[in-house]
């Protein structure tokens, strides 16, 4: 098996200090493959490593530097080429790539070409929307539209993530959970938490100015911002605003364990995105018992099941905020219910047969 993550080494290292998810996410399946005896590649951009590396029973096969060539070029040579390298390098019986970008369309390409089975993985309710709001560029776009047409299978993270593939693309989805471990020791009881955690990239379509609105509107309470900023202006003026706010604590980038500390301590996670798949931080969150507060419920599933609320601005989140702060048996009800769904639905043990037996059935299928 091989899995297709350009940037997916430091995750699979250990050496990210707060990976994304998709990295995460496919660096989890790649070692629990491993442990499972099957023979997993992995490809990813050249940061140092040796070619051919072992990492916990996966051979990482290396691609170029992510900055190598000269722009514009580079796209072909060496990015593309080394690609077609690593693949033929692989030589496996079936390709997994998750997130939509321009290498779906290479790696499906290939493996179309190669009389290889495809599987690809979205990662976002915007690698389902015709308008691929996320891909700037048309070479991406048609790159990835010629992925989705020559993928094998696809997996996507909800029904509406299915229904919207169904209706752009005229592909179907097999849904599919997320898996996330949980923390090595049982999570503390509620005690008198009033710190509030929010992780993610500082960027706009994360809208951490959503957090701050609400920081500004609790000075009683303690909010944690991590994540590294993207370079923008946008997040240079949250960082410059959050720097005025004495409730405010900016983390930048954090080690996973460092963020599971953050999370043993607080009352909710605050989630405030424009656009989102299924996140990493509710599954994290949750195996912590943590209640989520979110602008974006995929699936409604935090309203159904009781796992937090959802809400649509910083006034009704402050709302619910106040209601975990006030009412102890919420926070308690909660938080039994979150980890609970956790156990039930995304620890690993629960989701990662899944994968492997989707997985070894398009090879079957394609035998």
């Amino acid at each position: 098996m091989c899995l297709v993550s350009h940037y997916a080494f430091a995750s699979l290292s250990g050496t990210a200090r707060r990976p994304g998810g998709v990295e995460r996410q496919t660096s989890l399946l790649a070692r629990w493959l491993a442990g499972r005896g099957h023979r997993v590649s992995m490809i990813t951009w050249d940061e140092g490593q040796p070619d051919g590396i072992r990492i916990d029973g996966v051979r990482v096969l290396r691609l170029c530097r992510e900055n190598e060539g000269w722009p514009v070029v580079r796209f072909v040579h060496p990015r593309w080429t080394s690609l077609l390298q690593a693949l033929r390098a692989a030589d496996a019986d079936v390709y997994y790539q998750n997130c939509a970008e321009c290498v779906t369309g290479q790696v499906a390409l290939w493996c179309r070409a190669n009389r290889r089975p495809f599987v690809y993985s979205a990662a976002s309710d915007a690698d389902c929307d015709a308008r691929l709001p996320l891909m700037p560029h048309a070479r991406e776009r048609v790159l990835y539209r010629a992925g989705l047409r020559r993928a094998d299978r696809i997996i996507v993270q909800t029904r509406a993530q299915r229904e919207m593939l169904r209706a752009n693309f005229g592909r179907d989805g097999i849904v599919m959970p997320l898996p996330c471990p949980g923390p090595m020791a049982p999570p503390p009881g509620r005690a008198a938490r009033r710190r509030l955690l929010w992780v993610g990239r500082i960027c706009e379509v994360k809208r951490p100015d959503r957090l701050l609105d609400l920081a500004e509107r609790c000075p009683d309470l303690v909010f944690d911002l991590v994540g590294p900023p993207d370079g923008s202006a946008y997040a240079a003026g949250v960082l410059a605003r959050a720097g005025r706010l004495t409730n405010v604590r900016v983390h930048g980038g954090l080690e996973r364990a460092r963020i599971f500390e953050l999370l043993a301590e607080a009352l909710c996670l605050c989630a405030t995105s424009e656009i989102e798949g299924f996140p990493n931080t509710f599954l994290e969150a949750w195996s912590h018992g943590v209640p989520v507060v979110t602008t974006v419920d995929p699936d409604r599933t935090i309203a159904r099941e009781e796992l937090g609320f959802a809400v649509g601005d910083a006034c009704e989140m402050e709302r619910c905020v106040r209601r975990l702060v006030d009412e102890p048996a919420t926070w308690e009800r909660i938080s039994r219910k979150a980890e609970e769904r956790h156990r039930r639905v995304h620890a690993p043990d629960a989701v990662m047969p899944r994968f492997e037996a989707l997985l070894a059935g398009v090879v079957s299928g394609a035998s």
